[in-house]
């Protein structure tokens, strides 16, 4: 059984071509929710919507998030009334979230209603699981004062410059139904190619989660998501600089160096492997970019190949 931890376009991506490799009941996807966001009245889970709508076939392949085909007139409709509208919701993608709405306001947990619609949206055999139902939201401390993850990201484009991260309401968190089962009976725990500050991080400060997987007997792999020394999206870059870290493979590794057991880096980074080597973590060199189905899949297959043969 195998494990994944992620969150973004970089995860979605990344588990399409994973889940190709994985039979019916044998992966489990723990999704960050400390992108969520209340907006236009209703509770958004990005990184959850994000998964489904790639692992579906349905994702707008041009972006990289929302629904292929949508049309944007519930936007245009209430910027006419005054709404500010930075946050982008198409109409079809404004279905699913009213569809949660309905089964939060019935009494339904996110974990529950994740699971409903991604059965609506055809996906079986993957359980994909928030990492808490509580409300958690990733806050950014910027030089022009403290915001939402999505309000630094979208509304104000990144620019800001980054002084700190909050992870709100992480302390009284607990993990969601299934999340510590899934990490105490996994074989393999993939962290995916996503945001390590705010994709991952938000997971394992979830109570207990970092230390299971620290205890856990599982091949433990991480895969960087930086390509010649840069993220392909996000950013990634900017929030390490703004916590005083180096942006570089080696100190992925350094931050999951508590349980890492291998670390896949792009060909651009190979001039690191000495470096993360002397952390005690496996080094695997392969092409990280993923740019479609198929190229996601040989990733996943060379990750797998390389643990059957390297750690057996």
């Amino acid at each position: 059984m195998i494990t994944a931890l992620g969150g973004g376009v970089g995860a979605a991506k990344f588990l399409l071509g994973l889940a190709q490799l994985c039979s019916p009941g044998n992966l489990n996807v723990i999704i960050n929710t400390g992108d969520d966001i209340d907006i236009y009245g209703l509770r958004v889970s990005p990184d959850i919507d994000t998964v489904i709508y790639r692992l579906s076939g349905n994702i707008d392949k041009k972006k990289g998030w929302g629904l292929s085909g949508d049309t944007f007139n519930f936007l245009e409709s209430i910027a006419n009334l005054g709404v500010q509208t930075w946050f982008n919701v198409g109409d079809k993608d404004l279905a699913t979230h009213l569809l949660k709405n309905s089964l939060r306001q019935k009494g339904l947990s996110l974990s529950e209603i994740t699971k409903i619609v991604a059965d609506k949206f055809g996906i079986r055999g993957i359980n994909l699981i928030p990492m808490t139902d509580d409300k958690v939201e990733t806050w950014i401390n910027t030089e022009i004062g403290k915001m939402h993850f999505q309000e630094y990201y979208i509304k104000n484009a990144m620019k800001p410059e980054v002084r700190g991260v909050e992870i709100r309401g992480s302390e009284l968190a607990k993990p969601a139904p299934g999340v510590i089962n899934s990490i105490i009976n996994a074989e393999i725990i993939m962290i995916c190619p996503s945001n390590p500050i705010i994709s991952i991080g938000p997971i394992l400060v979830i109570d207990g989660i970092r230390e299971k997987i620290i205890n856990s007997n599982a091949v433990k792999v991480a895969i960087s998501p930086l390509i010649g020394g840069k993220p392909l999206k996000g950013p990634t870059d900017r929030l390490m600089k703004g916590l005083g870290l180096e942006v570089s493979s080696t100190q992925i590794a350094k931050l999951y160096s508590d349980f890492l057991d291998i670390l896949v880096i792009d060909n651009s980074e190979k001039d690191e492997i000495s470096e993360i080597e002397l952390l005690g973590i496996k080094v695997l060199v392969a092409d990280t970019l993923i740019p479609d189905k198929r190229r996601s899949k040989q990733l996943s297959e060379t990750i797998l190949e390389f643990i059957e043969t390297k750690w057996a």
